[in-house]
């Protein structure tokens, strides 16, 4: 009996010991299968597609990168470019045209000709900014077949000079001038002499102001513009030579070689007739001209069209 407690206590280190490593055993165990856990979850990842792991990379540099992509340097390069000012020599000119009026012109023709025209006959170079922009103003009655050869060959001239331009017929409602009513009212921009150009219709004498002539603003503003007095054939370019005269200005008339026209033959028309004052207006026009002008021009907008190659403005220009 006197054993019994030396066995239970070696009974109870035996115990303790087995439990111990138990343990043990049981915690190698867990280790050793977590480890081979993760490698063989790193194995399957391994051998996903490259697609998959181009995918993966992709989203993560689209998560990385900020919402708003900045533009590529050619875009901005492009949207920030300004046009420069167009060249004092157009790059397109031909130099001297031949002007025929032998083959019939339509509107139509002329139309698809001129595809890059704004509604209201406006145009103006993609390419540069024009030096000038220009108001064409035709005072006009009954010469539709001039106006379609005038529109066919202006148009592209016009175009080839870079100018921003606009085409206005002035449909007069009675008419008011009379030889003049075709002939383009244009500014040159110089200002120290009005010019004018030869015509095959050529009237030679000293005080001729026909045919096609210039002035700039400062200029038709210094003799009042034109006259408004006028009614019926004749007169009215005499009364403007006389009016560039009298304020001092020189006339320059370029040779037939460099400054010329083509005139369109025409008769006159059979209800403008002459305009039997015309030779007392001359005379005076030094005393008229200062409240006869543009500073006294009084008239009423019948109504406005837009064309394709013009602006038709029809107004009352009220009687004699």
């Amino acid at each position: 009996m006197r054993d019994a407690p030396g066995n239970f206590n070696l009974l109870h280190r035996t115990c303790s010991l087995v439990v111990l490593l138990c343990f043990l055993h049981i915690s190698v165990t867990v280790i050793y299968y977590m480890r081979n856990s993760d490698l063989r979850q790193t194995f399957v990842q391994n051998q996903q597609s490259p697609q998959i792991h181009r995918k993966l990379a992709e989203q993560r540099v689209t998560t990385e990168e900020s919402p708003q992509r900045l533009p590529s340097v050619s875009n901005v390069t492009e949207t920030e470019r300004k046009l420069e000012t167009c060249p004092d020599n157009p790059p397109r000119l031909v130099g001297p045209l031949r002007v025929e009026f032998s083959d019939p012109v339509t509107l139509d023709l002329v139309r698809s000709e001129n595809q890059a025209l704004q509604p209201g006959g406006r145009f103006k170079p993609t390419e540069c900014i024009a030096q000038q922009k220009v108001a064409i103003i035709i005072p006009f009655r009954h010469r539709d077949e001039h106006l379609k050869y005038w529109l066919y060959y202006l148009h592209p001239i016009l175009q080839r000079q870079q100018l921003d331009y606009g085409i206005y017929v002035i449909n007069q409602r009675p008419l008011r001038l009379g030889k003049g009513e075709t002939s383009a009212c244009s500014f040159s921009g110089q200002s120290h002499y009005a010019s004018l150009a030869a015509s095959d219709e050529w009237l030679p004498y000293a005080q001729y102001f026909g045919g096609v002539s210039s002035l700039s603003k400062e200029q038709y503003l210094k003799i009042n513009g034109f006259p408004n007095n006028y009614w019926g054939w004749g007169g009215e370019d005499d009364d403007i030579f006389n009016r560039v005269s009298s304020k001092g200005m020189s006339i320059s008339r370029p040779d037939g070689v460099i400054g010329r026209c083509r005139m369109i033959r025409h008769d006159r028309d059979k209800q403008n007739d002459p305009n039997p004052q015309r030779f007392d207006r001359i005379a005076h026009t030094r005393e008229t001209m200062a409240s006869d002008g543009i500073s006294s021009l009084t008239y009423n907008v019948v109504n406005i069209e837009k064309d394709q190659l013009f602006t038709k403005i029809t107004v009352d220009v009220g009687k004699p």
